[in-house]
C-alpha cells in the first residue's frame, strides 16, 4: 500500500490526499475571477473574463462590469469567455442580463470563446429565464379598500339571493310532493337544533330576564313603580330580546354545524358524488335543514319568552316584594296577541335567514380543513349581521302596523 494515508471527509467518505488537494483547489478557484478590458477600436470594448463566475463572485463581477460600462457609449461590447473555469446559474444569469441590457441600450453584446460547459449553462438559463421582478404595489388607500369591500358585498349579496331563490324553488317543489322530503333528516335536525338546544336557551333567557328586572327595579323603585317592572320585562322579552337572542344562539349552535357539514362534504367531493348520482344538492341537503329550522326556532322563541318572564318574576318576588298574582296580572295586561304573533313571525324569518346563509357559506368552502373553518366563521358572523338588520326592519314596520 506504500505510505499513502487517507483522510475521512463528510459523512465518512474516505478522501485520499491527491483528491483532497484537488477538491480544495477547486473550492479556492470557485471564489476567484479576473476581468481585463481591452479596446479594439473606437467604441469597441472587449472584456476578457477568466476564473469562476459563481454565486460567491457574481456580486464583485457585476460591480466591475458596471465600472467599465458606466457613462460610456459603445458600438459593440464583446465578452471573451475563453478563460472561464467555472460558471454556475448565478454567473450565467448575470452574463445574459448584460447581453439583454446591451440590446435595450442599442449596442450589441456578443459572447465568444465559450467552452462546452459554459455554453451549456448559458443555454440552460436562456431557455428557462427567471420571471421579471414584479413592481411593489403600494398599500391601497381608505377609499380603495372601501370600494373593494363594497364590490365584494355586492357580489356576495347577489349570490346569496340566487341561493335563496334556489331554496324557494326547492321548497315549492317539496310542498307539491311532500313524500320527496327526507323527513328522517328533518326530525334529526329538529332534535339536534331544537331539543339539544333547550338547556342553553333556557339558561340564557332566565338570566336575561333576571338582569332586566333587577336593572329596571333600581330606577322604578325610586318612583314607587315596582309593578311596572313586569311590563318592561315582558314587553322587551316578547317583542325583541326573545326572538333575537334565540336566533343568535341558534346561529352559533346550529348554523355553524350546517355550514361545517356542507363544507366538509364539498371538500371531500361528496356533493359531486350526489350530483353524479342525480340528486339535487339543494333539495337533498338544504331543504331538510330549512324545514327543521322553521319548525324549531319559533318553539324555542316561545320557550325563551316564557323563561325570560319567569326570570323577571323571581327578581320581582325576591327583591321587590311583588306577588306572583300581581306580577303575572301585569304581564298579561302588557302583552297583546299581536306581540306574540309578531314574535313568532320574526323567529320564522330569522330561521330561514340562518339556514340559508349557513348552507350558502358551506357551499362556498374550497380547499381543506382551513376553508371549512373559515366558512363556518363567516356563516355565524353573516347570520348575526342579517339577524340584526332584519330585526331593525321589523321594528320599523311593526311600529307603523
Amino acid at each position: 500500500m506504500g505510505n499513502s494515508r487517507s483522510v475521512h471527509g463528510p459523512a465518512g467518505i474516505i478522501l485520499f490526499p491527491e483528491k483532497l488537494r484537488r477538491m480544495n483547489s477547486s473550492i479556492e478557484n470557485a471564489t476567484r475571477y479576473s476581468l481585463r478590458s481591452e479596446e479594439s477600436g473606437p467604441g469597441n470594448l472587449i472584456l476578457h473574463v477568466s476564473g469562476a463566475i459563481a454565486l460567491g463572485t457574481v456580486k464583485d463581477f457585476t460591480r466591475d462590469i458596471e465600472s467599465h460600462l458606466r457613462g460610456r457609449n459603445f458600438r459593440e461590447v464583446i465578452f471573451d469567455l475563453d478563460g472561464i473555469e467555472y460558471l454556475d446559474s448565478a454567473g450565467a444569469l448575470a452574463l445574459i442580463r448584460y447581453r439583454d441590457m446591451g440590446s435595450r441600450e442599442s449596442f450589441p453584446v456578443r459572447m465568444t470563446g465559450m467552452n462546452a460547459a459554459t455554453e451549456r449553462m448559458i443555454g440552460l438559463i436562456d431557455r428557462n429565464p427567471l420571471p421579471p421582478p414584479q413592481p411593489s404595489r403600494e398599500a391601497p388607500g381608505l377609499l380603495e379598500r372601501a370600494g373593494e369591500a363594497g364590490i365584494r358585498f355586492y357580489h356576495d349579496a347577489a349570490l346569496l339571493l340566487l341561493f335563496i331563490g334556489d331554496i324557494a324553488g326547492s321548497l315549492a317543489g317539496s310542498a307539491l310532493s311532500p313524500r320527496s322530503i327526507r323527513w328522517e333528516s328533518v326530525t334529526f335536525y329538529m332534535k339536534k337544533a331544537g331539543l339539544d338546544g333547550l338547556p342553553i336557551v333556557g339558561l340564557i333567557s332566565v338570566l336575561l330576564g333576571m338582569i332586566m328586572a333587577f336593572m329596571a327595579s333600581l330606577q322604578l323603585r325610586l318612583f314607587g313603580a315596582n309593578i311596572y317592572v313586569a311590563s318592561l320585562v315582558s314587553i322587551a322579552i316578547v317583542k325583541e330580546l326573545g326572538p333575537i337572542m334565540t336566533a343568535i344562539i341558534f346561529a352559533g349552535r346550529s348554523g355553524s354545524a350546517f355550514s361545517a357539514e356542507i363544507g366538509t362534504m364539498l371538500v371531500n367531493e361528496e356533493i359531486d358524488a350526489l350530483s353524479t348520482m342525480g340528486f339535487d344538492p339543494v333539495r337533498f341537503l338544504v331543504v331538510p335543514k330549512v324545514i327543521a329550522s322553521m319548525l324549531v326556532v319559533p318553539i324555542l322563541t316561545l320557550y325563551a319568552d316564557l323563561l325570560g318572564i319567569l326570570g323577571g318574576l323571581v327578581v320581582g318576588i325576591m327583591g321587590m316584594d311583588l306577588t306572583v298574582h300581581s306580577y303575572m296580572q301585569q304581564t298579561m295586561t302588557s302583552i297583546q296577541m299581536f306581540d306574540l304573533v309578531s314574535s313568532i313571525f320574526k323567529s320564522v324569518c330569522f330561521a330561514v335567514l340562518i339556514a340559508a346563509i349557513s348552507c350558502h357559506r358551506g357551499f362556498q368552502a374550497s380547499g381543506g380543513a382551513e376553508a371549512v373553518g373559515s366558512a363556518t366563521t363567516s356563516a355565524v358572523v353573516s347570520s348575526i349581521f342579517l339577524i340584526i338588520t332584519a330585526d331593525s326592519a321589523f321594528a320599523i314596520m311593526l311600529h307603523y302596523i
